[in-house]
């Protein structure tokens, strides 16, 4: 690390530069200017194969240079972190390398293709001792940090129910072009590892550690274009679609479904938790408001009220607008670079670190092996 202005300043290394590198390179960028923290980031580097596009976005995404090979950036001294934002089946060479480099990991989710990977990348930045962190954003929503906060001080009591979905539609039209998304060599599973993985993650934040599981998935769309335009075809090899039922060890039942085949549902990321006492529902289409009901509210008075989680009195949201002005998506990224330059601040890896990330990465193979077996499948434990 390097001081700046009475700050130190960590040195980003980013490899990959598409959608999640725009919103990663936003979010190091907003942090100092809406946080006070003790260590700042600074784009450094940037990786990609393809030199003009990497080096456009260099530009654009305001990193200082740019190299067409991850490795190079990992061998250098101006690197203090490496940020993985590619497909999934290169996250485990890189996420090892740059620990074993002594580089502090950041990393898009799923945080592997397998749980021997993701064992391999938890125990490769433990030994190294650097931070680590996987980027499941939804947890730093505010209203969910709030939902949280309301179920630890026991508001709606022990937990007896969660459902949860992550439902989307861009795959509806069969004509739309075969991606890296929809090949599992590259990807490792469907619906079920991108966008699944994400609702897991938020149950296990919010209800606790999954005990077993049974699931079923469907490959809807067997092929598509290569490309835009194309007439030839390639086969998709993951799940469009899947649902699955899940016990928890404190006794909670879950109902879970992902798919992209569900029509007027641009990013339908929502949960609904029942307990003795009460009720929580969240919305990322509506990501500001928690909607919140209470056993022992008043008969005539019953019913879900809306709090809408702008107010200086709910988490983070005091570094941003007044209340009643919402934020969106781009802040949940900006809360959780905060809580990872945090712990390199402090040398303790924030949650969700690698083990978070291996812990889901259990659930999604035990759904996985349920779904070939046709029976319920325990959760592995770390």
């Amino acid at each position: 690390m390097m001081r700046q202005a009475g700050k130190k300043t960590v040195r980003v290394g980013m490899v990959g530069y598409r959608f999640m590198g725009k919103v990663h390179s936003n979010a190091y960028r907003g942090v100092p200017f809406f946080f006070d923290t003790e260590v700042v980031p600074i784009l450094q580097g940037i990786a990609g194969r393809d030199e003009d596009a990497v080096k456009r976005e260099a530009q654009i995404l305001g990193f200082a240079t740019y190299e067409t090979d991850w490795r190079r950036l990992i061998e250098r001294d101006d690197i203090d972190v490496i940020d993985i934002v590619t497909p999934n089946h290169m996250h485990a060479d890189i996420a090892i390398a740059a620990a074993e480099a002594g580089k502090h990991v950041i990393s898009e989710k799923p945080l592997a293709m397998t749980t021997e990977q993701g064992r391999q990348m938890l125990d490769a930045v433990q030994k190294a001792g650097v931070v680590h962190m996987v980027c499941h954003n939804y947890r730093f929503a505010p209203a969910v940090q709030f939902a949280k906060k309301l179920i630890e001080e026991g508001r709606i009591g022990q937990i007896r129910h969660i459902r949860a979905q992550y439902i989307q539609d861009w795959l509806m039209d069969p004509n739309t072009p075969l991606t890296w998304r929809l090949q599992k060599d590259v990807t490792g599973t469907g619906t079920l590892g991108d966008i699944g993985s994400h609702i897991i993650d938020l149950a296990r934040f919010l209800v606790g550690e999954f005990s077993e599981v049974v699931g079923m998935w469907d490959m809807i769309v067997k092929q598509r274009p290569l490309g835009e335009n194309s007439t030839e075809m390639g086969e998709v090899t993951v799940d469009d679609a899947c649902s699955f039922l899940a016990r928890f060890h404190n006794g909670a039942m879950g109902v879970f479904e992902a798919t992209r085949f569900a029509g007027g549902n641009r990013a339908g990321n929502r949960f609904e938790i029942n307990g003795e006492k009460g009720s929580i529902r969240w919305d990322l289409e509506n990501m500001n408001s928690l909607q919140v009901y209470f056993q022992d509210d008043e008969p005539a008075l019953q019913g879900f009220r809306t709090i809408h989680c702008t107010g200086e009195h709910h988490p983070y949201t005091s570094a941003y607008w007044p209340t009643g002005h919402s934020i969106g998506y781009e802040h949940t990224f900006i809360n959780l670079m905060v809580n990872f330059m945090q712990g390199i601040s402090t040398g303790v890896s924030p949650s969700p670190s690698f083990e978070d990330g291996l812990r889901n990465q259990y659930v999604l193979e035990a759904v996985e092996q349920s779904i070939l077996s046709r029976q319920w499948v325990a959760v592995q434990s770390i």
